[in-house]
């Protein structure tokens, strides 16, 4: 397998580093955005093929496998969102229970756990070396599709663009799933970025374990009236 995806992954979060340093309000937004749009696309999409099933008795065919698409799309980019954000669920009562030296340690180690879970499924390769039995991984996979060329089921490019690109008909395959290897790239490098923030005292854990109790809290009175 050719090494080109490493390099330019490795160019894009260095990238994303340089912005994120330089710009951060904007990129903080440009993410938050990015998934907005996402979840936009589907509920247009979704709301639009209700109108055309049910008002004109049609409706674009390729529209369930676009939806299924933009979804994965949006759970592979949350992940590492939700690490960034802190926003992702978990069960605290470990760390609340131990000591705070104990429970930084245990955030450090949970940190560097979801680090090593990313860049296990981007490129299992490194893993293979210690002499574990083990391979492939999403750069690999991406890799394949990418040489082969294989087309979408139903997702199919403009007209315009087939006619003035010389391309095949169906939405190439890799394009849809180049999200796969720069989401996981991601996951490692917001978990890096946590393990940091931890380590150095900015932060207390890698989730959001207080979230339902803060609920609770905000809303104890709501059905006193």
């Amino acid at each position: 397998m050719a090494y080109w995806p490493h390099l330019y992954l490795l160019i894009f979060i260095l990238a994303l580093w340089v912005l994120e340093k330089r710009f951060p309000k904007f990129m903080e937004r440009f993410e938050e955005n990015l998934l907005v749009l996402v979840i936009s696309s589907i509920m247009v999409v979704s709301f639009g093929q209700v109108i055309a099933r049910y008002a004109f008795n049609t409706g674009w065919v390729a529209a369930l496998e676009f939806n299924t698409v933009m979804f994965s799309w949006l759970i592979l980019l949350g992940m590492s969102y939700g690490i960034k954000t802190g926003s992702h669920l978990g069960v605290d009562i470990l760390l609340n229970a131990v000591p705070k030296g104990t429970a930084k340690v245990l955030s450090l180690i949970g940190a560097a756990g979801a680090m090593l879970y990313g860049l296990i499924l981007l490129d299992s390769t490194w893993v293979a070396m210690l002499g574990i039995d083990v391979r492939g991984g999403a750069i690999e996979y991406w890799y394949k599709m990418w040489r082969i060329g294989l087309g979408q089921e139903e997702l199919r490019y403009p007209a315009f663009m087939v006619e003035a690109f010389d391309i095949q008909p169906r939405v190439h395959r890799w394009l849809v799933l180049v999200i796969l290897p720069i989401s996981l790239a991601l996951l490692a490098y917001r978990s890096l970025q946590a393990f940091l923030a931890i380590a150095t005292g900015k932060r207390d854990m890698l989730i959001s374990g207080h979230e339902a109790q803060e609920l609770v809290e905000e809303n104890k009175g709501a059905l006193k009236d």
